[in-house]
């Protein structure tokens, strides 16, 4: 077992700079002066940080200047970069990868549900996320578990998880702990930082498609500009409900995508003509029988459905919106058989 590396002390920088302390005046030089970090900068920088050179003051100051002025195309690729390469992971062979970091706290996380549909019918999908880092949502792992789906506790039990269900889910945490360390600090900055947009785009098991969702609209083009710059050839960028990766009926659906490495922009039209209702409580019951066929919600199918389809494009399954809808109807129609 190996020695954990000392961490800095700010008493050791009094007389010469620390190596991390060019980024944090890079951004924060003020109006004028200050500047996006280019992509070997930020490569170098979160390389600092995971690998521990950074003091917590430092961090801090970095997190939030970036919070401030929003990330870079050339700075999110470098922070995924960076994460990637010291990523220790075995081989697996994932068809879709699907980030679920958000949670939900409007309306149940009906994504799930056309998360499974897929995996029934073969596709392998892999989701990674966290929980817990904002207050009253409901998470991804807590909601699986109950719908009978185990969470994987390492990277070792991924690829049986997709040999037995189609399906597997690994937090964060155990992809690198670092990451989901940064992210838990949510709480105590009082804002999100650019760890929730960069754990999103880490395809950590190399995915032939990938799903992103984001809930500023702002962000769509450099998820999707930052996939590309990545190598990304396959992926999907939308605004989703509450932050994750699923389709508002109650709404139009913009996707900023990447299709055999060309960027490309469609628009999904709404599903229902008035806002829905919001869910009052979450009845997880309710949601399970929905699952089984025994209940029926009217927003929630509808949201599977959509969401269903637009997976099943990412993927190439199908070659046109129209397609897409049909497929994933019959999809979860069948989904019991």
């Amino acid at each position: 077992m190996s020695t954990p590396r000392p961490r800095p002390q700010v008493n050791q920088y009094k007389d010469v700079e620390h190596p991390f302390a060019q980024y944090v005046r890079i951004l924060g030089k003020g109006k004028s002066s200050s500047r996006s970090l280019t992509f070997d900068e930020a490569r170098d920088a979160f390389g600092q940080i995971l690998d521990g050179k950074v003091l917590d003051v430092q961090l801090g100051a970095f997190l939030m200047l970036l919070r401030v002025k929003e990330e870079s195309v050339d700075e999110l690729s470098g922070f995924v970069t960076a994460t990637r390469e010291r990523l220790t992971l075995p081989t697996v062979q994932v068809d879709l990868d699907w980030s679920s970091y958000a949670g939900k706290r409007k309306h149940y996380p009906w994504f799930l549900l056309a998360v499974l549909t897929l995996a029934r019918s073969g596709v392998r999908v892999f989701m990674h996320g966290v929980a817990g880092h904002t207050i009253n949502r409901l998470y991804t792992e807590h909601v699986l578990p109950v719908l009978g789906y185990p969470i994987c506790t390492s990277p070792d039990q991924v690829a049986a998880a997709l040999d037995q269900h189609c399906f597997a889910y690994l937090p964060l945490s155990e992809i690198s702990p670092k990451l989901s360390e940064m992210i838990e600090l949510r709480n105590v900055m009082g804002l999100r930082s650019p760890v929730h947009t960069l754990a999103r785009l880490i395809n950590p098991f190399n995915a032939t498609a990938t799903l992103q969702a984001i809930f500023h609209p702002a962000y769509r083009l450099s998820h999707q500009q930052s996939a590309l710059r990545l190598g990304f050839l396959n992926t999907a960028v939308i605004k989703g409900e509450g932050g994750e990766f699923e389709r508002n009926p109650d709404a139009r659906t913009l996707v900023l995508g990447i299709k055999d490495g060309v960027p490309y922009e469609t628009e999904w039209e709404m599903l229902n003509e008035s806002r829905s209702d919001v869910e009052t409580a979450f009845d997880l019951d309710h949601f399970i029988k929905v699952w089984q066929g025994k209940a029926q919600h009217a927003y929630g199918e509808k949201a599977v459905v959509g969401t269903l389809a637009l997976a099943l494009v990412a993927l190439k399954k199908v070659d046109s919106m129209d397609a897409a809808m049909v497929l994933a109807q019959q999809m979860w129609d069948g989904r019991l058989s």
